[in-house]
Order: C-alpha cells, then structure tokens, then sequence
C-alpha cells in the first residue's frame, strides 16, 4: 500500500463522518435546540469539509499530480503558496512507516460496509469501493 492509497483511505473516512454529522442535523431539525448549539454543529461540518478538502490535496500531490493543476481545482492563482501550504502534510505521509498500513484492510472493509448500508441508487453501484484501492 502506498501513502497515497493511505489518503485516500482517510478521505473516505472523512467522507463518511462527514456523511453520518449532516445526517444528524437533518434528524435533529426540530429539535429544541437554540440557536448557539445550531451554528456549532454548522460549523463543525465546516471544519469537516475543510478538513476533507486538504486530505483531497494531499492524496493528489501523493499521487504525483502536478501543482499547478490541483492549484487550479482550488480556485487559487499562487502555485508556490498552494505548495508550501502542503509541503510538510506530503513529507509526513510519504514518510510513514510500513506499520501505519497495518489495519488498513480493516478499515477498508468497515467502509465499504458503511457504504453498502447508506447507497442509495444515484450512487455508483460498486461493492467494495474502498478495498479497492488496496
């Protein structure tokens, strides 16, 4: 397994907790819930997006995508600035060690079970988009 496929194995993680804290704020619209504890539950899913957005990146540069490409997906002009901005998140995960693989295939099957339970059918009809990767 590559530190890209790493990534994207916490991307999808990502992708999921994101998935599972929005469908709490549909659940929980009516709730009595003032307005202080409505705006944190938003902005902790902003957080979450941002979050997802730079395990994105970062799977791409680990990918060998070329800068200024994932530069222009970012909406963003400076490719050196978007560089730097990553630059030590892609030498931390290019380095890691062979044991950070260990309990991959795990969490691989745990997503894809996640994701068999919650497809619905405008989703690609893959069984094992995860495990794929691996």
């Amino acid at each position: 397994m590559t530190s890209e496929n790493l990534a994207r194995l916490a991307v999808a993680r990502a992708h999921r907790d994101l998935s599972d804290l929005a469908r709490q704020g549909v659940g929980s619209i009516s709730s009595a819930a003032g307005t202080r504890e409505r705006i944190e539950a938003a902005r902790r899913l902003r957080v979450m997006v941002n979050e997802l957005l730079d395990l994105v990146v970062l799977g791409e540069a680990l990918d060998g995508e070329q800068w200024e490409e994932i530069t222009s997906a970012l909406r963003r002009r400076d490719v050196e600035t978007v560089r730097a901005e990553y630059a030590e998140a892609v030498t931390q995960w290019q380095a890691v060690p062979a044991t950070a693989i260990q309990g991959a295939e795990g969490d691989a099957r745990d997503l894809d079970a996640w994701y068999r339970r919650h497809r619905e059918d405008a989703d690609p009809p893959v069984e094992n988009p995860v495990s794929d990767l691996l």
